[in-house]
């Protein structure tokens, strides 16, 4: 009989370095699996014109769209451009905007800005599809 009380000790303990490692795995790839919080959340829109838009339209569109950091406190910085690449991988998709933020929040605050939305409303009628990619820029 002596020797249970040993055993069992040394099975619990056993078992209990087994689930902490267990737990300590999992937890390590929870964490691995988030996205990197630190940096800059960065924000990309492309768009893929109507073949019926106008070239004012597009002109239209673009100024609306520069025209949004002065009005949307929450875009730390915005550049924007019309596709060159010679790659010929563009699927139809010719312009590009590059919007930055400092958080989620500030992401998400954006993008229900009412001066947001009232943009959204402008393109809808001449963009045939939109592209858009959000990720914190890593080094």
């Amino acid at each position: 009989m002596p020797l249970y009380p040993t055993v069992m000790k040394t099975l619990l303990a056993g078992l209990a370095v087994l689930v902490s490692f267990s737990l300590l795995q999992t937890v390590e790839a929870a964490n691995a699996a988030k996205p990197v919080r630190k940096g800059k959340l960065v924000h990309v829109v492309s768009f893929k014109f109507k073949p019926t838009a106008t070239q004012m339209q597009v002109d239209q569109v673009v100024e609306a769209f520069r025209r949004l950091p002065q009005k949307v406190k929450q875009i730390a910085s915005f550049e924007w451009g019309t596709n060159v690449s010679p790659e010929k991988h563009d699927k139809g998709f010719t312009h590009a905007f590059i919007l930055t933020f400092k958080s989620d929040r500030d992401r998400d605050e954006y993008l229900v800005h009412p001066d947001h939305q009232e943009f959204a409303k402008l393109v809808g009628p001449v963009v045939a599809d939109v592209f858009v990619l959000d990720y914190w820029a890593g080094k």
